[in-house]
């Protein structure tokens, strides 16, 4: 098969198209054929060798991909060959034409719903939905803002919190950005850009605040979320690129709450339980992932420079 591979940590050139053995499941394993790959942020940490968990060289980026079940291993149950299913974590990479993973990292791809879409759910869904609903125990009636609500998690947080009955504010840095803010179901798309948008947001809540923060920046902005959180208001760290200094008083008046938050620390009881609501949504079209560049597999260097770069539009996917 062919495959990117890393033979040392590096910039995104690092990472080269080369032929590699094809994968072959063993006991409680599945193996797919990539129809598409995601390009997730947390890749490109990863492949710098800057991330804590540093995978032994060479390795095959990816953890995300959607695709058809081409062989089972032993003691599988819930899936067959000829299964249309996404994935969500592999033991041999994404980034390729083959991806061999645990059975607990496959599930059902609904009907309708493009490989390339699929693609797009796993890190971005599975983040946003762990924020809302098991970090910030979001509820109907509360009112969230997302910070980067044209990304991939923001994307997904919008219509997550949307789909739950949620009022939603989300933020992007474009016209472009905002126009899709508003078509992905916010009731507000406000221009972070604008030095006067939380203002703006404070109008909009009639002084309130919001009740939930989706931080996909917190060394920019969690100081200032601080301030526009409602009383007993929790504002999530979904993202973060350095330090920052917050005054901790506008969270004591509030009895607010800041949230940490990272994937990785998900059990797998809490895994079963997004995949569930994430397959759910997707099936009755509340979820809809946006795609916003496909490019071939060879272009996987291209796609971690993009996937970094500002004013996020969806999706970043790689097609073997």
């Amino acid at each position: 098969m062919k495959a990117i591979l890393v033979h040392e940590f590096g910039p995104p050139e690092v990472m080269r198209l080369e032929d590699a053995p094809d994968p072959q499941p063993g006991s409680g394993e599945v193996l797919v054929r990539v129809k598409a790959a995601g390009v997730n942020p947390v890749d490109t940490y990863v492949r710098t060798g800057a991330y804590a968990s540093k995978p032994s060289l060479p390795y095959t980026p990816g953890s995300d991909a959607a695709g058809v079940v081409e062989s089972t291993g032993a003691g599988v149950t819930r899936v067959t060959a000829g299964d249309r299913v996404y994935v969500h974590g592999t033991l041999s990479g994404a980034y390729a034409e083959f991806a061999l993973c645990k059975e607990s990292q496959v599930w059902p791809l609904p009907d309708g719903v493009s490989f390339e879409q699929g693609a797009a759910v796993g890190v971005p869904y599975a983040t946003a939905y762990r924020a809302l609903f098991q970090r910030a125990h979001a509820a109907p009636s509360e009112t969230v803002l997302i910070h980067g609500a044209s990304g991939g998690v923001g994307v997904a947080g919008t219509q997550l919190a949307r789909a739950a009955g949620m009022t939603v504010i989300g933020t992007a840095g474009s016209e472009r950005g905002l126009q899709l803010v508003k078509e992905q179901g916010a009731h507000h798309a406000l221009n972070h850009r604008s030095s006067g948008y939380l203002d703006e947001l404070m109008s909009l809540t009639g002084g309130r605040g919001v009740d939930v923060i989706l931080e996909m920046l917190a060394n920019v902005n969690l100081d200032k979320d601080l301030n526009v959180l409602a009383k007993h208001g929790r504002a999530v760290i979904v993202g973060n690129h350095g330090t920052v200094e917050i005054n901790p008083r506008s969270a004591m008046s509030r009895d607010a709450n800041i949230l940490g938050m990272t994937l990785f620390n998900a059990t797998e009881q809490d895994l079963k339980g997004i995949h569930a609501a994430l397959v759910a949504g997707l099936a009755n079209r509340s979820l809809r992932p946006v795609v916003g560049q496909s490019l071939p597999l060879a272009d996987a260097a291209r796609a971690h420079h993009a996937v970094m770069e500002s004013g996020a539009y969806g999706k970043i996917v790689l097609v073997p």
